[in-house]
């Protein structure tokens, strides 16, 4: 059993790997590399790169991450809605370096 209720989970404002680890009963990395290869569906793994590293940031949606727990979604019930939020992203990302260019 993890350390987290679900409640405790919807009521956090920052869902941390190790929050979602605990709650799920898995390592901090395993969450991690679940989410930066589409393999756990619970949010969205964003990787940041600039000319020096990388690095990966991590947003954990609290009923997603619920959801998951109980088995009521999967991979295939949320890729449309990655596709539209990878697209929102990438036009998000064009619009600013327009605006840094100015």
């Amino acid at each position: 059993m993890g350390k987290y209720s679900d409640d405790e989970i919807r009521s956090c404002k920052k869902i941390t790997l190790q929050i979602a680890a605990s709650y799920l009963g898995i390592s901090p990395l395993a969450v991690g590399l679940g989410m930066r290869n589409n393999l756990l569906p619970i949010g969205f793994a964003i990787k940041h790169e600039d000319r020096h590293s990388e690095s990966w940031g991590y947003h954990i949606i609290g009923e997603r991450l619920i959801a998951y727990k109980h088995g009521k979604i999967t991979n295939v019930q949320v890729q449309n809605i990655e596709k539209n939020l990878e697209t929102i992203i990438s036009k998000f990302e064009e619009m600013k370096k327009d605006y840094f260019l100015y």
